[in-house]
Parts: C-alpha cells; sequence; structure tokens
C-alpha cells in the first residue's frame, strides 16, 4: 500500500507578523505608524501642471526630434533649398584684370620693415664672416627693413666682422671682400628716407657709426697691416723703379758734363755745354789713356762698360 500524502500546507499570508514580529488581530500585518488612510489627500501631492493631458486622451509618446504622430507636418512636401553661400570679398568678376598693386613714391614695392611695421622699406641683405684658425663661418641676415631698422643690422653685422673675421689665413683675405660688399647695402638703406609712416613696434636702435664703436677702434690694427700689405707691392716696385733709374747714364763724345762728387767717386750729369754748370767735356781716347790733366771716367759711363772716355776740364774761353 502506497503511503498517504502529506497534510497540504496553510496558504501562506504576507507579512505574517505586525510591527516588533507580532502578528496582527485578524492574522494580517498591523499597520505601520505612517501609514495612509486609503483615499485621504496627500498632504505633500503636487499641483497638477499647465499640460496635463485631458481625461481619457492617451499620452503622447515622446521621441526627441520627431513631430507628434497624430499631427501632420504642413511643411513636410516642401524642400528647402540649400542656404546660398555669399560671394567671397574682393572677388572680381570673371575674366576682369585684378588691379595693379600701387606704386611705392619711394622707388621700393616690398612693404612694411618686417622689424618695426614701418614705411618705406627695402629689400636688403647684409653678410658677416668669422674665422676660427682652421674653420670659418659666413653669415647673412635678409630681409625688408627701414631706414633705422637697415642702419642697426649694417653696424651690429659690420662691428662683429670686423672684430671676429680675421682669424684664419683664408678668412684673413674673405674678411674685406665681406665688408666691401656691405657697402652695397649701406648705400641702399641710405637711399631709404625716414619712415613716415610707424608700425604697431618701435624700430631698432641704430647706435654709434661702426669706427666709433670699441670693435671698430680695436679692428684699426688689422685693417692697417693689411692696408701695409697691400700696399708693399706697389711700394717696392716704385723703390725698384728709382732705384733702377739711379743707374749712370751713358756717355758720349763731345757732351758736356757735370761731376757732383769726386774725382774718384764721380757722379756724372750731363748738360748742356754753354751752361755755367758745365765743368768737362767728354772726349774717346782709343789707346786707353788720357792726355795730361785730363782725368779718366768712370768705366760705367760708357756704353759697353770697357770704352775708356776722358774728361777734360772746361777754361773759360770753352764756357
Amino acid at each position: 500500500m502506497s503511503a498517504p500524502p502529506p497534510p497540504a500546507a496553510p496558504a501562506s499570508q504576507p507579512y505574517p507578523n505586525g510591527p516588533g514580529g507580532a502578528p496582527g488581530p485578524y492574522g494580517y500585518p498591523a499597520p505601520g505608524p505612517y501609514a495612509q488612510t486609503p483615499g485621504a489627500p496627500t498632504p505633500y501631492a503636487q499641483a497638477p501642471g499647465p499640460y496635463q493631458p485631458q481625461p481619457g486622451t492617451p499620452p503622447y509618446p515622446q521621441h526627441p526630434g520627431q513631430p507628434h504622430p497624430h499631427t501632420p507636418d504642413p511643411y513636410a512636401h516642401v524642400t528647402a533649398p540649400p542656404y546660398p553661400q555669399p560671394p567671397a570679398p574682393y572677388q572680381g568678376a570673371p575674366g576682369q584684370t585684378p588691379y595693379p598693386a600701387p606704386h611705392s613714391p619711394y622707388g621700393t614695392d616690398q612693404g612694411a620693415c618686417q622689424v618695426c611695421g614701418a614705411v618705406p622699406a627695402a629689400q636688403v641683405t647684409v653678410r658677416g664672416h668669422q674665422g676660427m684658425l682652421v674653420i670659418m663661418r659666413s653669415l647673412r641676415r635678409r630681409g625688408v627693413f627701414c631706414r633705422p631698422c637697415g642702419l642697426a643690422v649694417f653696424r651690429d653685422m659690420q662691428a662683429n666682422t670686423l672684430i671676429a673675421g680675421w682669424w684664419g689665413p683664408l678668412s684673413a683675405i674673405i674678411t674685406p671682400v665681406v665688408l666691401l660688399i656691405n657697402l652695397g647695402a649701406l648705400s641702399r638703406v641710405k637711399k631709404l628716407p625716414e619712415p613716415v609712416a610707424f608700425g604697431p613696434r618701435p624700430p631698432l636702435d641704430p647706435g654709434r657709426p661702426v669706427f666709433r664703436r670699441p670693435q671698430g677702434i680695436i679692428a684699426l690694427i688689422p685693417l692697417g697691416l693689411l692696408a701695409l700689405l697691400v700696399l708693399a707691392v706697389p711700394l717696392l716696385a716704385i723703390v725698384g723703379a728709382v732705384t733702377d733709374s739711379g743707374e749712370p747714364q751713358p756717355l758720349t763724345a763731345g757732351s758736356c758734363v757735370h761731376n757732383d762728387g769726386t774725382v774718384t767717386d764721380q757722379d756724372l750729369g750731363v748738360v748742356p755745354c754753354d751752361s755755367s754748370a758745365a765743368q768737362y767735356r767728354v772726349l774717346y781716347q782709343s789707346d786707353d789713356k788720357c792726355a795730361p790733366g785730363d782725368y779718366l771716367a768712370d768705366p760705367q759711363y760708357s756704353t759697353d762698360g770697357v770704352t775708356v772716355l776722358c774728361l777734360r776740364p772746361l777754361d773759360a774761353a770753352d764756357q
């Protein structure tokens, strides 16, 4: 025989215990101390809003970015054209030649100074050089400068080159060339007038001239040595020419001479025979001997250095 089924468990009751675990009088939980009476108005109820739906009207579903499903869009069939873009400013008509840039009255069309923004300005290139015994470095600053800024750049670069450009065998040759090239840039800067339209920044201070600065004063030493080296070649040529011109002039028979030296150390010069400065008449002797009372001329005064020439004193009648 099968075993009888177990007795059914009593139906579970919600909240079997009251507050503190004690059951209510009818098996239900006792109401809490803050339970609200059904149907009683709530003192903290919110007032109805101005846009609450009417009774019996289902709430409208809210879809961000979409119109109400029950309200047709009156402009759904209208396609708005794209907003036209305005034309670019200063855009010329097709085929129209743009106006040329106005010509500067100061002879330069380079624009404003790149340092201070003043006008007029010109394109200038200033160069520099540094010699470092074995190696060397070439410098260059190119830009558009007004007159004050251009003078400042030129003087700074020129002064630094004068003091630092000689220290090397090749640098001693390159530095004078660089200094001379910069004179062209200086001429271009000096042709500019003083700025008439100043920019947003002040111009550079040109400072003192190059040879009034310490660098320029110190540079006078290598410049003086270079000048002596350059002048040495023509000076030596002149000295050689003068030395060559001191050679005795050959004498010819019948001419008259004046001796500015002595008999043994002769310094003979040709003079006219009717001149009061004439002292001797030159005679040619084939027997290599001079007559009594005559003097033997130094062989260097002969045309071949061998022919014997005699010097006969002129008496009052001959003069």
